[in-house]
C-alpha cells in the first residue's frame, strides 16, 4: 500500500501534523520552566470558554479566512501568491478611500463600497507581479513578496504625508463617520445571547462565509475553475488542451489580490475605524499557514482559520495572565506551518507505512 485513503489524506495527516506541532510546543513551554497544561488551560479558557474569548476569536478568524482563500485559489492555478500582506493593506487603502471621501447614508451601504474598493484594490496590486510572472517569466514568489515591502512603505507614506489630519500626531487617518460603523456580533439580534459585551467580530464573518463558498464554487463547479485547476495541475497539457496560460495567471492572482484585499474590511472598517499602520497585522502570511493546514480546500481553510484564530487569542491571553512570553503563539504557529508545509511529506510517509502495516495484517 503505496497511497493514503481519501479521508486519511484530508483529515488524518493534518490532525498528526497539529499534534506532533502541539507536542513540540509543551516541550518548549517546559523547557523554559511553565507548565504546558497550565499554558494550555489558559488558551481555551480565554479564546473560547467566554464570549468576549469568542468575539477575538472569530474576529481573527474573520482575516484568517479571507487570506487563505487568497492563497489557496492562487495555489490550485499554480501559482504562490506570498504577497496577502501588501494586497491586504493596500485594500484598507481602498476601504479607507470609500469611507473617508463618501457621505454614505447607512452602513449597508458603506459595506457594499468598502468591499467592492477592498477588493479592486488588492486585485491591481496583485495585478502586477501577475503581469510580470505572465509577461515577462517573473517568478512570482520574489514579485509578490517584494510587493509586500511596497505596499507598506506607500501605507507609511501616505498615512503620514497625505491623509493623516492636521494637528493629529499618530500616523493614522480620522476616524471613519459614524454612518460607516459595522454591527458587531453582539448587536445582530439572533447572536445576542452568545455576546454579553462589545466584541470585535462583526459582520465581515459572514461575508469571510459567503468568500468561502463562492471559491469552492468558481473551483470545483465552473468551466473557469476547471480550467484554473488543469493549468495548477500541468501547465503543458493545459496549453495543448487551447487553455490560455496568461488568462489564468492573471485570474488567478487577480481573485486572490480581491480576497486577500477585502481582509481589510474586518479590521480598517470593522474594527478600527481607520486606516493604521500594518493594518493588515501579519494576517497575509497568516494565510499560508491556514491554506497549508486547510489542504487548500475551503472548508478546511474556514477551520484552519479557526485554529489559528484560538492560536492568536489564546497566545494573547497567555501574555496577559502568564509569565509565557505572547511570542510563544509565534513559535507554535511556526511548528504548525514546519509540520503542516515543510515535513508534510514525513508525516504522510509515517502514515502510509501504518496503515501498510496494518493492511498486511488484514491480508494475513
Amino acid at each position: 500500500m503505496d497511497r493514503l485513503p481519501k479521508w486519511a489524506d484530508v483529515v488524518l495527516v493534518p490532525l498528526v501534523s497539529l499534534i506532533l506541532a502541539a507536542a513540540i510546543s509543551a516541550i518548549v513551554i517546559k523547557a523554559i520552566g511553565q507548565s504546558p497544561s497550565e499554558a494550555l488551560k489558559v488558551m481555551v479558557e480565554g479564546s473560547l470558554m467566554s464570549a468576549y474569548g469568542w468575539g477575538y476569536t472569530l474576529y481573527y478568524t474573520t482575516s484568517f479566512i479571507f487570506t487563505g482563500l487568497a492563497v489557496t485559489i492562487a495555489f490550485h492555478a499554480g501559482m504562490f501568491n506570498i504577497g496577502g500582506e501588501g494586497q491586504a493593506q493596500i485594500g484598507g487603502l481602498g476601504v479607507a478611500l470609500a469611507c473617508l471621501f463618501i457621505p454614505w447614508p447607512h452602513w449597508s451601504i458603506a459595506l457594499l463600497a468598502a468591499s467592492l474598493a477592498a477588493a479592486a484594490f488588492g486585485a491591481v496590486w496583485a495585478a502586477v507581479p501577475a503581469y510580470l510572472a505572465a509577461k515577462r517569466g517573473s517568478h512570482i514568489v520574489i514579485t509578490t513578496i517584494m510587493f509586500n515591502y511596497i505596499a507598506a512603505a506607500l501605507i507609511v507614506y501616505l498615512l503620514v504625508d497625505v491623509l493623516r489630519p492636521a494637528g493629529q500626531m499618530d500616523p493614522a487617518t480620522a476616524n471613519f463617520p459614524a454612518a460607516t460603523d459595522l454591527p458587531t456580533l453582539n448587536q445582530i439580534p439572533i447572536l445576542n445571547l452568545f455576546f454579553e459585551k462589545k466584541v470585535p467580530a462583526n459582520i465581515t464573518l459572514f461575508i469571510a462565509l459567503a468568500a468561502a463558498w463562492a471559491v469552492w464554487l468558481i473551483l470545483w463547479r465552473t468551466r473557469l475553475g476547471y480550467q484554473l485547476r488543469a493549468f495548477g495541475k500541468s501547465e503543458a497539457a493545459a496549453r495543448y488542451a487551447g487553455i490560455n496560460p496568461t488568462k489564468m495567471i492573471m485570474v488567478s492572482m487577480i481573485l486572490s489580490g480581491a480576497l486577500a484585499g477585502l481582509m481589510s474590511v474586518n479590521n480598517v472598517m470593522g474594527e478600527a475605524g481607520r486606516l493604521l499602520q500594518n493594518s493588515s497585522e501579519g494576517a497575509g502570511f497568516i494565510g499560508i499557514a491556514v491554506a497549508l493546514m486547510g489542504r487548500n480546500h475551503p472548508v478546511g481553510v474556514v477551520l484552519a482559520a479557526i485554529l489559528f484564530g484560538f492560536l492568536y487569542q489564546g497566545g494573547a491571553e497567555l501574555g496577559l495572565w502568564t509569565s509565557i512570553p505572547i511570542e510563544l503563539r509565534i513559535v507554535v504557529q511556526g511548528l504548525v506551518i514546519l509540520f503542516t508545509g515543510a515535513l508534510d511529506i514525513m508525516v504522510r510517509m509515517m502514515l502510509v507505512r501504518i496503515f501498510a502495516l496494518f493492511h498486511k495484517a488484514q491480508v494475513a
